[in-house]
């Protein structure tokens, strides 16, 4: 019996690789398998908008020679542009203000002071047709229709040019509601006085109340809002436009400097865009320095010697028609109306007559110094002279009156010779001519003071374009030496 031996070699084919011995493998936990871990990302750059991206070109861009010269191109178009833009902008509106302050707010103040003097004086005329008795003169009648026209004119003129929701708008409203009525007034008074009734005279005095209570006042405000309304113009009108002037101040500066940078860098005196840009920029800015300087002169000029002579004159014609207007009413009043002043009792009207007097004489002497030359002082003078008379005369058909002597008194103040109203008359002559020569001095001043800004804002804004061209042309000439 054979036996095989332990170390022997296993039969089949010895070419066979032997495996090795596979260890033991511990068995799978239960439950589910775990979820393998994610392998980790490279972390991306934040991404980046088009504007810093540009800004990046932009900036590497500058750091060369080429770069640096578009910018500076740029910078010099914008500046100059910006500087006829803003100098176009503000002139437009100064020029608006100045053409407003010549067509539309003068006229309209003026307008509201004829709507006040046309109402005194159809008052005045009034109460001297009352005074003539039943057979009222022609002549007054038709001043007093006249005067009534005027005011309803003047009123349609000024509704027609008042801001829809202004504080005017509402008092020519009610002046136009109140016309009306004191008419009505008036043709009653006229009716009984013809007829001889006493209670004519109290029908005039309560037109006449409702005159001085409430029309009057009511036009005195009109007169005033519209003088505002001029005063708001002439502010709009002539302040310097600083922005335009510091703009422009600037272009000149950075234009000279990027000159000066050509020249260090090349060698060359002259870049001709560049001088073109200084040109025109150089002339935009001296006319709107000296068109604005001439233009606020004229203003001034205008308001100096022109509205505040007007105002002055205004108010004394005003004032002339009230004390006019007070001296008939204490004729017709006989003494019906009193007032107590200070413990003593006057006459009501005769009374106001001293006051309107008096404050004539302030205007009168305030017009005096107000006006720069002969053929504006001469009517002042003039006035002047039948207002001292016609107090002499006043004071004397007073002292009639006083003494029992009513149709004496009446003939000094209505009568056809060396009566009061004939120095009334001449003081209200004298002043519409010296109202005539101050508007047409307000009008000549105004009117050359508009004219100085005429084409100035398109002038302005044309010759930027042609400068910044000119800076973009002459900047372009520089980069063309370095292709």
């Amino acid at each position: 019996m054979t036996n095989t031996p332990k170390s022997s070699t296993p039969p089949g084919n010895s070419r066979l690789p032997v495996l090795p011995a596979v260890p033991a493998q511990a068995s799978p936990p239960s439950g589910p398998a775990p979820t393998p871990s994610p392998s980790p990302r490279t972390p991306q750059p934040p991404r980046r908008t088009a504007f810093a991206e540009g800004f990046d070109r932009i900036r590497a861009a500058a750091t060369t020679e080429p770069g640096r010269l578009r910018v500076i191109g740029a910078l010099l178009a914008a500046l100059v542009l910006a500087f006829g833009a803003v100098a176009a902008w503000q002139m437009t509106d100064r020029a608006a203000a100045a053409d407003d302050v010549l067509t539309s707010s003068q006229p309209l103040s003026s307008d509201a002071a004829d709507i006040y003097r046309s109402l005194a004086d159809a008052n005045t005329a009034a109460s001297s047709g009352f005074l003539a008795g039943g057979q009222e003169p022609a002549a007054t009648r038709e001043r007093y229709e006249k005067d009534i026209r005027t005011a309803a004119e003047k009123l349609v003129n000024a509704a027609a040019n008042a801001d829809p929701d202004s504080p005017s708008t509402a008092t020519i409203a009610e002046l136009n509601r109140l016309l009306p009525e004191y008419k009505g007034l008036i043709e009653r008074a006229r009716t009984y006085n013809r007829q001889g009734f006493p209670v004519g005279g109290a029908y005039l005095r309560y037109a006449n109340e409702k005159m001085q209570t409430r029309m009057l006042p009511a036009a005195e405000d009109l007169y005033k809002k519209e003088n505002q309304r001029l005063r708001a113009d002439y502010a709009d009108a002539r302040p310097y436009p600083w922005a335009a002037i510091a703009l422009g101040v600037a272009a000149l500066a950075a234009l000279a400097w990027a000159q000066h940078r050509t020249y260090q860098r090349t060698n060359r005196v002259l870049n001709q865009g560049l001088v073109t840009a200084t040109a025109t920029a150089t002339v935009v800015l001296l006319w709107l320095v000296i068109g604005h300087s001439v233009a606020r002169a004229g203003l001034d000029d205008s308001y100096d010697h022109g509205v505040r002579s007007l105002n002055v004159l205004h108010d004394a014609r005003i004032a002339s028609l009230k004390a006019r207007g007070n001296e008939n009413l204490t004729l017709v009043a006989r003494g019906a109306e009193t007032k107590k002043v200070g413990g003593t009792t006057y006459d009501a009207y005769d009374y106001d007559f001293g006051t309107d007097i008096r404050a004539l004489g302030r205007y009168l002497a305030a017009a005096g110094e107000l006006a720069d030359d002969a053929a504006g002082e001469k009517p002042v003078t003039t006035a002047v002279g039948n207002m001292k008379e016609w107090q002499k005369r006043h004071t004397a058909a007073r002292g009639q009156d006083e003494n029992g002597d009513y149709q004496r008194a009446l003939d000094m103040v209505i009568g056809t010779g060396n009566a009061t109203g004939e120095c009334f008359d001449s003081v209200d002559a004298n002043l519409r001519t010296a109202l005539a020569h101050e508007e047409t001095e307000f009008q000549r001043a105004a009117g050359d003071g508009r004219d100085a800004l005429t084409g100035l804002p398109a002038g302005a804004a044309a010759l930027a374009v042609l400068g910044a061209a000119g800076a973009l042309l002459g900047i372009g000439r520089r980069l063309s030496e370095y292709r």
